[in-house]
């Protein structure tokens, strides 16, 4: 039985890590892709929408309706129609000859994006509470590899087409992420097995349209109403995760999408110069994921969430205050150090691992789905309030604003009993 569940683990890391490759090597891209399309409209259509928030937003809408879906129905089926939905957006992509198009295929890909909430619900349901963090410690793994090897794919890609951005440069990067998409279809549907057992399974979708519509609502979001069969005290831990989870992810995300314009505007960084900085800080991540975060205790997992969340503030003071490179490259090693070292490893890995020790077996999925689903509604908004802040106040006194507020996410998580 437990070489059933450790295998079920290896088949999520492989899934997840082929998904995050697929997903991060359009990130260096972006910039590329965006003035092509502005070229070719001259300037109109729908070039200025915030294809990152949107992206988040459909997260947001799709991942707690998936998870729940998957209470009912089982983890297996919902993963192969999010895997996809997935393809099927980078098969667009690759189609895109206009910039509609594009929105379209990140449209798909964002709603399709439930994978990773799942991804959760798998491991919750084949782990116990005392193996679940070394569990959880793979997926960060998985996150590390895709972020440090992801991007730097997409680096090459838009090298070997800088000397010709004419025409459809922008197949073949398309191609190589549906070709990373469609293994990770045909890896889950032969591989994973169903981990939710016809007994724990949800009976409906708490009651029809209005149980739908708690799980999209940002107030039941936030008071996991669409959870049922909760205590009083597993409600409350809930609430309290899910504030501490959402302003710290609002506030991070703003600030690290913010991050690229002012390396880029203010410093002058390349395309290149920009992808060694995210595989290093990728390297460091991946190092302390596989060093230490597995090894932590389970008793230790929230009191470790907390001082995560404390060390990911002097980065974006550095950051902040920077006025030349030199200072900026010490900004940016403390953000490698604490902000990913810290912040993803440890604060994002520990939570992820409380939030699946709440609730009843046949709920996890929801459970999972709805927290996810805070983080993509932080996600989208963050930025957006960020990159705002940015060019109107200046991007020292956004740092400086966001370190401090920074602070309100580990006395929120204080507040919390130790699971």
């Amino acid at each position: 039985m437990n070489e059933i569940k450790d295998n079920t683990v290896r088949v999520v890391f492989v899934s997840l890590l082929l998904d995050l490759l697929a997903f991060t090597m359009i990130l260096p891209l972006l910039p590329a892709l965006l003035d092509h399309y502005k070229e070719i409209e001259k300037g109109h259509g729908l070039y200025s929408s915030f294809l990152g928030s949107m992206y988040s937003f459909l997260q947001f809408l799709g991942s707690p309706i998936i998870g729940a879906l998957s209470d009912i129905y089982g983890r297996k089926p919902l993963m192969l129609l999010c895997l996809i939905g997935i393809s099927l957006s980078y098969l667009l992509w690759a189609l895109s000859m206009n910039f509609g198009i594009f929105v379209l295929a990140r449209f798909v890909g964002g709603i399709s994006k439930g994978n990773i909430s799942l991804s959760m619900a798998v491991i919750s349901d084949v782990t116990s509470p005392k193996t679940r963090g070394k569990a959880m410690a793979l997926v960060g793994i998985a996150f590390s590899i895709g972020f440090v090897v992801g991007p730097m794919i997409g680096a090459f890609f838009a090298w070997i087409s800088s000397g010709n951005r004419e025409g459809t440069w922008y197949v073949m990067p398309a191609l190589f992420a549906l070709f990373l998409a469609l293994s990770d279809l045909f890896f889950v549907a032969y591989y994973l097995k169903e981990s939710l057992s016809l007994k724990h399974r949800a009976t409906t979708l708490a009651k029809g349209l209005s149980g739908a519509i708690s799980y999209i609502n940002p107030i039941d979001l936030f008071q996991f109403n669409g959870v049922l069969n909760l205590n009083r005290q597993d409600q409350q831990d809930l609430k309290i995760l899910g504030r501490a989870y959402f302003i710290y992810l609002f506030i991070y995300s703003g600030l690290e999408f913010t991050l690229t314009f002012l390396t880029h505007h203010t410093f002058g960084f390349t395309s290149m110069q920009q992808g060694w900085m995210f595989l290093w800080i990728g390297l460091i991540m991946a190092i302390l994921q596989g060093g230490w975060v597995r090894h932590i205790p389970p008793n230790r997992t929230k009191t470790i969430g907390e001082l995560g969340l404390w060390l990911i503030i002097p980065a974006f003071m550095c950051i902040g205050i920077a006025t030349n490179v030199q200072m900026l490259g010490v900004g940016i090693f403390l953000f490698a150090v604490c902000e990913h070292y810290v912040s993803t490893a440890m604060v994002v890995t520990c939570m992820m691992t409380l939030v699946t020790r709440i609730g009843p077996e046949h709920q996890k999925g929801a459970i999972t789905g709805i927290f996810r689903s805070l983080g993509a509604l932080a996600r989208a908004c963050g930025p957006v309030v960020a990159s705002t802040a940015f060019w109107c106040i200046g991007s020292a006194t956004t740092y400086l604003t966001g370190a401090v507020l920074l602070t309100l996410p580990p006395l929120i998580l204080h507040s919390m009993r130790t699971l």
